[in-house]
């Protein structure tokens, strides 16, 4: 189903692809993996959470509470083109669920996102 909609379902249904996604990449999982586990249990609490980051950034709904930068800037040292892969896997997710419009407001905030944590993350490390 394509939405032209940006709403709590979308979202959702974004987490589980895009997380599938990272778990299965080479580069990104193990990171992903080291921080999040193993169970099933502890990705339904992660792609929740992060479900919630997005309605909030988006659609100022949610109840996320976190430190996203420092959750970043704590993780072991990693290369900067990981991010570049995080946003392919991102927009790659994206165009399975989201019409041109949709994808376009996505892509927009999280390369705005990806290059505040690469300005702070590179800055510390």
């Amino acid at each position: 189903m394509i939405y032209n909609e940006i709403n709590k379902e979308s979202i959702d249904k974004l987490m589980n692809i895009f997380y599938d996604k990272i778990k299965a990449d080479s580069n990104l999982g193990p990171i992903f993996k080291s921080k999040i586990g193993e169970s099933k249990e502890e990705w339904d609490k992660h792609k929740d959470k992060i479900s919630n980051f997005w309605q909030g950034q988006l659609l100022r709904q949610g109840n996320y509470s976190g430190q996203p930068m420092k959750a970043h800037i704590d993780l072991p040292p990693f290369p900067q083109e990981f991010f570049s892969i995080w946003l392919n896997l991102f927009s790659q997710s994206l165009d399975i669920i989201f019409d041109d419009n949709c994808k376009s407001i996505f892509l927009k905030r999280a390369q705005m996102i990806a290059n505040s944590f690469q300005s702070m993350i590179y800055k510390y490390h």
